[in-house]
């Protein structure tokens, strides 16, 4: 025992002259060296509304409209006073993408901390060929229909896509509201539908061949930074009237199993990221709401049944006579309640007020709706941390 003591005293006697006699860096190093390492903590997650006013949060679930050849000031206070985190160019311009650069950097300049909490804009716009093509001019290619687009072979038209997409990129676009994936029963069935087979706005006519070409378009968008939108779920082909000029437009044919159905089930599987809901009453999924503002229709089957998780966009909910008989306010506030993240108001931004004010009203006053709010606001957040940085 005593051996032992003297033994442990003589071990630290030598090892204090040891210490004393070294370096005092070459000390602390070794006791770095010989001391465990601390394992890396897990970063914790930002909440990405943390910070966001109300007000901030709802801004982000509203899409509105100016004229694509000019900043529209009722659109340039929505976005300063109303918080509004995203724009949308309509109607025709042909001025170019330098021009058109010009006009989205008037928006994007107000995407400051006071307005939208620093969060970037989705800068949408209608640019699908054909006759729906919002931008044009130099550096703009003439694109071709759908149905055109439906010819080529799906790698050509990946790479038209691609220089299509990289031409929006240059503009200041980084979100397009294509391609439509609405699936017509039969080519002579498409003169009795004016919303998509009016237009040549179909890509086939079964979903092998819609799905191929709007993999081969989103994949040209994606690979350009703009990010597609697929519409109108559940369906536009079998109605026979336009949602934006006729009111009472309903598909009585469109079931949960529908192949039409099955084209978004497929593109969705394909990781679409944004899709457009249309207005059209559906008899056969609900009868008692426009699709926009049926929760059975978005939340129960888009987001439930087909396992969506991604952002949902109503078709215009501000000219279109199929809503008419809603307020607006009503409409953004219904279309919430169903599920939708962004309410699409492209062709009266003046709505935007009254919309976006029934909105907080009714966030403030029921806690069951705010939370709606929070998880719409959330999912239109982190689709823009992943595409816009």
């Amino acid at each position: 025992m005593l051996v032992a003591t003297a033994l442990v005293a003589l071990a630290g006697l030598l090892g204090g002259c040891a210490a004393s006699s070294a370096p005092r860096h070459t000390a602390t190093a070794s006791r770095t060296h010989r001391a465990s390492p601390k394992p890396t903590p897990t970063p914790t997650p930002t909440d990405p509304l943390a910070g966001m006013t109300l007000q901030q949060k709802v801004g982000q679930l509203f899409m509105v409209g100016t004229q694509a050849t000019t900043a529209d000031p009722t659109t340039v206070k929505a976005v300063t006073s109303l918080h509004v985190g995203n724009v949308f160019l309509a109607g025709r311009s042909h001025a170019g993408t330098a021009a058109t650069a010009g006009i989205v950097k008037q928006f994007t300049a107000l995407a400051t901390p006071d307005a939208t909490a620093g969060l970037p804009l989705f800068v949408g716009t209608d640019q699908e060929g054909g006759e729906v093509q919002v931008l044009n001019g130099p550096g703009f290619d003439d694109m071709p229909s759908a149905v055109q687009q439906g010819m080529m072979a799906p790698d050509a038209l990946k790479a038209n896509a691609t220089r299509w997409g990289s031409q929006l990129k240059a503009s200041g676009v980084n979100m397009n509201l294509a391609p439509v994936v609405d699936l017509l029963p039969s080519p002579q069935f498409a003169p009795q539908n004016p919303p998509i087979g009016g237009f040549d706005r179909q890509y086939g006519y079964t979903p092998e061949a819609i799905t191929r070409h709007a993999d081969a378009f989103r994949g040209g968008m994606d690979t350009s930074g703009v990010v597609p939108v697929i519409k109108h779920f559940p369906g536009l082909g079998n109605v026979t009237e336009n949602t934006d000029t006729n009111s009472g437009v309903t598909d009585t044919v469109t079931t949960a199993t529908s192949p039409s159905v099955g084209v978004f089930k497929t593109e969705i599987e394909h990781d679409a990221r944004a899709v457009m809901v249309s207005t059209a009453i559906y008899t056969q999924l609900d009868p008692s709401a426009p699709a926009a503002f049926s929760s059975k229709i978005v939340t129960g089957l888009l987001r439930g049944t087909l396992g969506f998780t991604g952002v949902v966009m109503t078709d215009d909910l501000s000219a279109a006579q199929q809503v008419a008989s809603w307020s607006p306010g009503d409409r953004a506030v219904l279309a919430i309640e169903a599920g939708v993240d962004i309410v699409l108001v492209s062709a009266v931004p003046s709505m935007a007020a009254p919309m976006v004010n029934a909105v907080v009203a009714k966030a403030q006053s029921d806690p069951a709706f705010a939370k709606l709010v929070d998880a719409a606001a959330r999912r239109v957040v982190d689709l823009k941390r992943a595409e816009l940085g």
